[in-house]
């Protein structure tokens, strides 16, 4: 069903869609948008992700009921990227010549949709194409769903740390 999304890269008008869909992902975990360490990323992410090799990417619906956070081009259903590990935040794990999955958010009215999934797919090729063997993905054990869907996808959990109040759930995948 994912045939109506379609996946770009960034473009810096799609900043405050980018920041109102991962406030509205995080809420409907449960979890507050404020309490989420490191989202600076979220405030360049020309900077963040491209400049230091990474990728950042969009999914974009037509969307005429304005429930979606708005493009230029459509309403934003999924974004997420990955950072080379070595560029990521400092109080992460470190695994050399490994890719690391950053803000993988898809909006709660389209989960269950296989958004989530494309987006994953489209990341990991890029990933294996920039030469990468190793991609990591952490989330928190308050999002099962997010843990069932790296079980799901292949990604192997290697460990566990608290952050906070989270307890974080850490995958790695070979490509």
């Amino acid at each position: 069903m994912t045939d109506q999304i379609q996946f770009r890269s960034y473009d810096d008008r799609d900043a405050d869609a980018v920041w109102r869909l991962h406030e509205w992902a995080i809420r409907a975990t449960g979890n507050d948008p404020s309490d989420i360490p490191g989202t600076s990323d979220l405030e360049n992410i020309e900077t963040r992700y491209f400049d230091s090799g990474g990728a950042f990417l969009v999914g974009v619906v037509p969307d005429d009921t304005d429930e979606l956070p708005q493009t230029f081009d459509g309403g934003l259903a999924a974004m997420g990227g990955f950072l080379p590990n070595d560029v990521g935040h400092a109080d992460e794990r470190t695994v050399p010549g490994a890719a690391e999955l950053h803000r993988m958010r898809v909006a709660p009215s389209r989960q269950r949709r296989g958004y989530g999934r494309n987006l994953l797919h489209k990341l990991e090729q890029q990933v294996a194409e920039r030469g990468y063997e190793v991609l990591l993905a952490t989330t928190s054990q308050s999002q099962p769903a997010a843990v069932a869907f790296y079980r799901d996808e292949g990604y192997q959990e290697v460990g566990r740390s608290t952050q906070g109040e989270y307890e974080l759930v850490h995958f790695e995948k070979r490509l």
